[in-house]
């Protein structure tokens, strides 16, 4: 039972690693959809800006409650759920 609590806190380890990664890089790609939209919107000061930067950082504050950000949770939750029904149907059958 040790070992298996040990297995089951690696892969949540590995888990974790590939939650943050997924998460930064869907965060980059809405900061990148925002800043072209910014410049479509405002062709005049396409560009860094302290308004674009302003933008973007209000925008971004709700993107945590969105469902693509929601969906990166499913990294955490379907993989473990399924090693550990796969670890009880064996063992237990």
């Amino acid at each position: 039972m040790i070992a298996f609590l040990r297995l089951i806190g690696m892969v949540l380890v590995v888990e974790l690693i590939f939650y943050a990664l997924i998460s930064i890089y869907i965060r980059s790609l809405r900061r990148e959809a925002l800043e072209k939209e910014w410049d479509r919107r405002h062709p005049e000061r396409a560009g860094a800006s302290p308004e674009r930067r302003e933008f973007v950082r209000r925008s971004m504050i709700g993107f945590s409650r969105t469902l693509r950000a929601r969906l990166a949770l499913l990294v955490l939750i379907l993989p473990l759920v399924a090693f550990v029904a796969i670890v009880v149907i064996v063992n237990y059958n």
